[in-house]
């Protein structure tokens, strides 16, 4: 699992178990009633982890940048993705990149990749998210990924990153949930579809690594699981409210099949 960043409580390997084969199982009982049960997930830093893709542009410009600027060129070489956080201004501070000129620059370069198709194949899915995702699509749920990712710019390059690492997508029972604009901001954009995702049928859980957004899903949906996934978020956002589980991953010490 991935250390948390807050000091939030995160559920025991055991407890993190019991909540997704709960989820599972629930899927599976409310399909067997008629109902169509739908379980929510956000992508970036949710079911995905999307630090290699920063380290990929950042080893990218320190190519660019190995005649003019050799010592940055050299310090961001050294990017991992362990030594990745939300911000990119203090991922370059920690690998030793510094300075406004330096830290503008390096901004710009992997604004211009990051939001954009041909990146997204760096991205890696986290632990156990593949299977979990899995056994709730053979369980019966609709599966609702719902990503701050933007229509024109993302799209072809998300589905393809979805398909690619495994995850249930172009069958039926999912959806891929874009904005129409970047320049929505994310949280705007989940308040405002929140309550029409009923339409695709009964929300049982949603996961999200952003603690504003699932208190939002836990408004909407209350008798739905709403799970915080620990892993990065805005240094600003809000406290996740009581009722929000919190995990570090999808990994399971055991699963229950049907």
């Amino acid at each position: 699992m991935t250390p948390p960043l807050m000091p939030y409580v995160r559920l025991s390997a055991t407890e993190q178990t019991t909540l997704l084969d709960g989820i599972v199982a629930r899927a599976r009982a409310v399909r067997e009633k008629g109902g169509s049960p739908v379980v929510v997930f956000d992508l970036d830093g949710t079911l995905m982890d999307n630090r290699p893709r920063t380290i990929r542009i950042l080893h990218e410009l320190a190519h660019t940048w190995s005649e003019k600027y050799p010592e940055a060129s050299a310090s961001l070489r050294e990017a991992h993705p362990d030594r990745t956080v939300y911000a990119l201004s203090e991922t370059l501070d920690r690998v030793g990149v510094r300075g406004a000129e330096l830290i503008e620059l390096a901004e710009t370069f992997w604004k211009e990749r990051f939001f954009f198709d041909e990146h997204l194949v760096h991205d890696t899915a986290l632990a156990g998210s593949v299977s979990f995702a899995k056994d709730c699509h053979e369980a019966g749920a609709r599966l609702a990924y719902v990503t701050g990712r933007d229509l024109p710019n993302m799209s072809l390059g998300t589905w393809k990153s979805l398909r690619d690492l495994g995850f249930p997508i172009g069958v039926v029972g999912t959806e891929l949930i874009l904005k129409s604009d970047a320049a929505i901001p994310d949280e705007e954009f989940k308040r405002l579809l929140a309550p029409k995702l009923s339409a695709l049928g009964e929300i049982i859980a949603s996961f999200d690594n952003e603690p504003g957004n699932c208190n939002i899903f836990l408004k909407f949906f209350p008798q739905a699981k709403s799970v915080l996934v620990d892993t990065q978020h805005h240094p600003a956002a809000p406290k996740p409210d009581a009722g929000v589980d919190v995990i570090g991953d999808f990994s399971r010490s055991s699963t229950t099949k049907a």
